[in-house]
C-alpha cells in the first residue's frame, strides 16, 4: 500500500490542454514538480469543447461512469475522461457533460455574451470534481484549486463535504488569479450553489454577488492557504487576507521556476 502523500490539482486550465493565461503553464509545472518530489499527483479539469480529444488522447473511464450531478433537482450525467500528461507519469481527468461542456466556446457566445448557464457550469464542475474523488476512493492530503470555476470547492469541503471520510484530512490551497470576467453569475447563482442543507446563508455570504471578485473572496476565506497568482489582485480580497491573521499567503512572484515556495507550502500543510 502506497505511503506517498497525495495532492490533487483541480484546475480551470492547464498546459498543454487549455491555455487561457500564463497560469496554465504554472499548473503544469506544479503538477510535474510535485510528482517528481515524491507526491502522488492527480489533476481534474473541465473537458471544454475546444480541447482536442484526439490530439491529447483522451478516453472515457468506463469504471467511473454512472455518476449524476444534481443541480436544483435536475440530474446531469457526469462523463469522466482521462489522459496521461506528456513527459510525466501522472493522469489528468476531464469532467464532461453534453449540456455544459460540448460547446466549442468557453464562457461567452459568438456575440461575446456571457453564457447564462455559467453559474450552473461552475457548480456542476465543482460538485463533479468532489464526487469524482469519492468515486476514486483516493483521499487527497492537499487539494490545490486554481481558476474561478474551482472557487466553490473550498466552501464545499468545509460544509457539504466536511464529514466525507475521503476528505477528512484534506488541506485546501487556492491560487488567487486576477479577475477574468466583469459580468456576474446571475440572480439564481446562490440557490444553484447551495447544494446541501449543510450550507447556510452565512456560509455563502461572500459569494452571493456572483462576481469574479466575490468568488475569489469566498474561496480565499475557506482555503487553508492562498497563493497570489497575479499582480492585479482585487483590493477587497487582499484586505480580507490581511485581516485573516491565521491564513497562509504566498506573495506573487513573476519568476518562480524552481517552485521551491510551493513545495515548501505543501510540506508545511502536510506537517513535515
Amino acid at each position: 500500500m502506497s505511503t506517498k502523500k497525495r495532492i490533487l490539482f483541480i484546475a480551470q486550465e492547464m498546459s498543454p490542454y487549455l491555455e487561457l493565461t500564463d497560469y496554465a503553464a504554472m499548473v503544469n509545472k506544479m503538477a510535474i514538480k510535485s510528482n517528481e518530489s515524491g507526491l502522488e499527483v492527480r489533476v481534474i479539469m473541465p473537458r471544454f469543447g475546444i480541447i482536442n480529444e484526439r490530439r491529447h488522447r483522451l478516453h472515457e473511464v468506463v469504471r467511473l461512469s454512472g455518476i449524476n450531478i444534481v443541480i436544483e433537482g435536475d440530474d446531469y450525467p457526469l462523463i469522466i475522461k482521462v489522459a496521461s500528461l506528456p513527459n510525466a507519469r501522472l493522469q489528468v481527468y476531464f469532467l464532461d457533460n453534453e449540456d455544459y461542456f460540448k460547446r466549442k466556446a468557453l464562457f461567452t457566445d459568438e456575440n461575446d455574451q456571457f453564457y447564462d448557464d455559467n453559474a450552473a457550469r461552475a457548480v456542476f464542475f465543482c460538485k463533479g470534481a468532489l464526487e469524482t474523488v469519492k468515486k476514486f476512493g483516493w483521499p487527497p492530503d492537499i487539494i490545490h484549486c486554481s481558476g474561478w470555476m474551482t472557487s466553490l470547492i473550498p466552501l464545499y469541503l468545509k460544509t457539504a463535504y466536511k464529514k466525507e471520510p475521503v476528505f477528512a484530512h484534506s488541506k485546501v490551497v487556492y491560487s488567487l488569479e486576477p479577475n477574468s470576467f466583469e459580468e456576474n453569475l446571475g440572480a439564481g447563482f446562490v440557490k444553484k450553489a447551495t447544494i446541501s442543507n449543510q450550507i447556510k446563508e452565512k456560509d455563502i455570504e461572500l459569494y452571493k454577488e456572483g462576481t469574479n471578485t466575490a468568488l475569489n473572496r469566498g474561496a480565499a476565506k475557506y482555503a487553508d492557504a492562498v497563493i497570489l497568482a497575479g499582480e492585479k489582485t482585487e483590493k477587497k480580497v487582499v484586505d480580507d487576507l490581511k485581516a485573516d491573521k491565521g491564513k497562509i499567503v504566498l506573495p506573487y512572484k513573476k519568476e518562480n521556476e524552481d517552485l521551491a515556495d510551493y513545495l515548501q507550502l505543501y510540506s508545511q500543510l502536510l506537517g513535515k
